[in-house]
């Protein structure tokens, strides 16, 4: 019997609708799309031929969200990616998140909601070895203020600052009614959009990294991403490569993976000086990263 391998990637990119309060997840559908358009490739030693990819349509309920989050779960292989991209809520009372989904109103956007607490409990009994949740988010005054009360019981920050999964992202604070372009006469940032989490990681994976190993973690490529999210770029004077300052721009939470773990993604830049103008394969490329990677990943 063949040894599982690879990865189960299972996007979601939830359009709220056409209520103004959950506009922050009006470009959540372009992220998801980007992500499943990348990520794949990019896995070290799998590539998108080894990997089983469920895109969930942005129109969805939260049923069935839940049900391709399962589903990918209970399969046997070695690395299990859930992305979340679109808008956040609380529940009455501030100490548990939802996806906003399609249709939801402010009276029942929670429970229509799919449940932050479903998706990381799927994920962790899940069949795979190793598992991270990507989020790339955004939340209105109410949930900021719950994820800001911190690590206790008594606010939503808990899920944040205690995961039960490895987290990689962004959550910014989404303020449609009273939104004023900022200084520089940017737009406000929304999830998959320009300065988004989802779009950054997609940019780093398919430029590289000059400089870095052929292999790199998703902590090796947390710096170069941070460089390019907007409210998360490193503090002046830190030089190049440093990683983003946790809590100084405010309304902005970077969620940063944790160091090790055996997730590896290819680094585009690590070859590209070698092999310009040569018109390749996958199958060579993929052979090509490998000569030029460590013989052994790292331990989780």
């Amino acid at each position: 019997m063949r040894v599982a391998s690879g990865i189960d990637l299972v996007v979601i990119g939830a359009d709220g609708g056409p209520d103004r309060a959950f506009g922050g997840s009006a470009r959540a559908a372009e992220g998801a799309r980007e992500l499943a358009e990348v990520l794949p490739g990019m896995c070290f030693d799998a590539g998108a031929a080894d990997s089983r990819v469920t895109v969930v349509e942005p129109g969805a309920d939260a049923n069935a969200m839940l049900t391709a989050v399962r589903e990918a779960a209970a399969r046997p292989g070695r690395w299990l990616l859930v992305c979340l991209v679109g808008q956040l809520v609380a529940d009455p009372r501030g100490r548990r998140l939802a996806l906003v989904t399609a249709g939801s109103t402010a009276d029942n956007a929670y429970r229509r909601g799919l449940a932050w607490d479903w998706v990381v409990s799927a994920m962790v009994h899940g069949d795979q070895e190793e598992a991270l949740l990507l989020v790339d988010a955004v939340a209105d005054k109410d949930t900021w203020a719950a994820l800001e009360r911190g690590g206790g019981e008594d606010g939503a920050g808990e899920l944040l600052s205690y995961p039960r999964v490895p987290l990689w992202g962004r959550i910014g604070r989404h303020a449609p009614a009273r939104y004023t372009p900022g200084r520089r006469g940017r737009e406000a940032v929304l999830p998959g959009g320009p300065g988004s989490f989802s779009r950054s990681l997609t940019t780093v994976l398919r430029q590289g990294v000059p400089g870095a190993p052929a292999a790199v973690g998703p902590h090796d490529l947390q710096p170069a991403v941070g460089a390019l999210l907007d409210g998360g770029a490193p503090h002046e004077g830190d030089g190049a490569g440093a990683p983003p300052r946790q809590g100084e721009t405010p309304g902005v939470r970077l969620l940063v993976p944790p160091e090790g773990g055996r997730l590896l993604m290819r680094n585009r830049a690590a070859i590209r000086g070698a092999l310009a103008g040569l018109s390749l394969s996958e199958e060579l490329l993929a052979l090509l990263w490998r000569e030029s990677a460590p013989t052994d990943p790292p331990s989780a």
